[in-house]
């Protein structure tokens, strides 16, 4: 009987993880979507409105809608990128070259494990975290997890045996050692915020992070600049506009995916998508209230699956904000220079991050000590 059990469980975890694998690589491939219908819009241009699936186009008003917005172009993409001629050069190390897709996708799949996306209430009131594993230390594992997409990168441009793929690989490293740094900087006042004595709470959590801003203010507003801090160093190591280095196609071709086509290719492309959605997640849970409602507000939506939904629905919203604002950022400002990209994260956002955690630690030592 046990056995069944541990195999029952082990079976809804599997079912639960491919889930939530397919709700990330679905809302990457829409975030596709989503940037080209975003840059269209601010271009005054139209954006992907051809794509329809044989007899849907026909449906009376429902057909002509999805169509012009676009709704099937993600799967025409994948579909393209899948059945496409796969040329490998002959100069390349196949080995690696064939594994850097893979490393650099698996770390967004990787990270949310430990992403609480919701929760559920029991019958007796006791409130569950949505998630499929309650680390103590979540937030480390995120960092360690995350870090390692970079090599997926660094593999790709020195497999290719290419002076353009090379050159975006170095980059890559170098921009992601400089930025995070002040990522992880920018963190530990979190701790200690969340972390106060005799609550039990453990800043390293994300659930008792999320659970800390519950009818109260969010911490983006408790810390705006570790927030702000946090955010910057995001862009940069989901290698987005305006620190998009490692690709810079104005002086590196296509950088460390010069050598890359067809399957490979939309690997690569899923997985800088699927890192901004983690991303966008992430920020959602430290930093706006994770599925709370709003700063200073009680949850309006009853402690029953009804509000469940509605939790992770509100959640979703947050994070689709968050990828809206990716993309805007992306069509707004033009890339920095490689130099300003080094110098903005070494003088400027390195010691802002150090004066930031001077500033919490003397605060909340202040705020610890008992009153006389």
């Amino acid at each position: 009987m046990l056995d069944f059990e541990l195999l029952l469980l082990i079976g809804l975890k599997v079912l639960f993880a491919l889930l939530m694998i397919g709700a990330v690589m679905t809302m990457a491939g829409y975030s596709v979507l989503a940037e080209r219908k975003v840059s269209a819009w601010m271009q005054g241009r139209v954006g992907p409105n051809r794509t329809a699936l044989p007899f849907v186009e026909y449906i009376p008003l429902v057909g002509p809608f999805l169509k012009k917005m676009g709704i099937f172009q993600p799967l025409a993409d994948g579909l393209k990128f899948l059945f496409k001629e796969e040329i490998i050069p002959g100069h390349v190390n196949k080995l690696y070259y064939n594994l850097a897709p893979i490393v650099a996708l698996v770390p967004a799949l990787t990270t949310m494990v430990v992403l609480p996306f919701g929760e559920f209430f029991t019958s007796d009131g006791e409130s569950i975290p949505l998630m499929l594993a309650n680390l103590e230390v979540g937030i480390l594992f995120i960092l360690a997890i995350s870090s390692l997409g970079v090599y997926g990168i660094v593999l790709a441009g020195w497999s290719s045996n290419s002076k353009y793929p090379f050159l975006g690989s170095i980059r890559s490293s170098a921009q992601m050692i400089s930025y995070e740094l002040a990522m992880g900087l920018s963190l530990l006042p979190v701790f200690l915020w969340v972390s106060e004595p005799g609550t039990g709470a453990m800043g390293l959590s994300l659930v008792d992070i999320v659970h800390s801003q519950g009818n109260a203010p969010w911490l983006l507003l408790v810390q705006p600049l570790s927030a702000l801090i946090f955010l910057i160093a995001l862009f940069a190591e989901t290698n987005r506009l305006p620190f998009d280095m490692p690709e810079s196609e104005t002086d590196l071709v296509g950088g460390f995916h010069t050598e890359y086509g067809g399957f490979k290719f939309g690997i690569f492309f899923v997985a800088e998508y699927a890192h901004i959605v983690v991303g966008s997640a992430i920020f959602t849970i430290i930093f706006l209230g994770g599925w709370h409602f709003l700063p200073w507000v009680a949850d309006p939506w009853p402690s029953t699956w009804v509000g469940t939904l509605i939790g992770i629905g509100w959640f979703l919203a947050k994070t689709i904000f968050l990828i809206f604002f990716f993309i805007w950022i992306r069509w707004t400002l033009p890339r920095f220079r490689y130099d300003q990209v080094m110098n903005l994260g070494w003088t400027k956002l390195l010691p802002l991050a150090l004066l930031n955690l001077i500033f919490y630690v003397l605060l909340v030592t202040w705020l610890d000590q008992p009153a006389s």
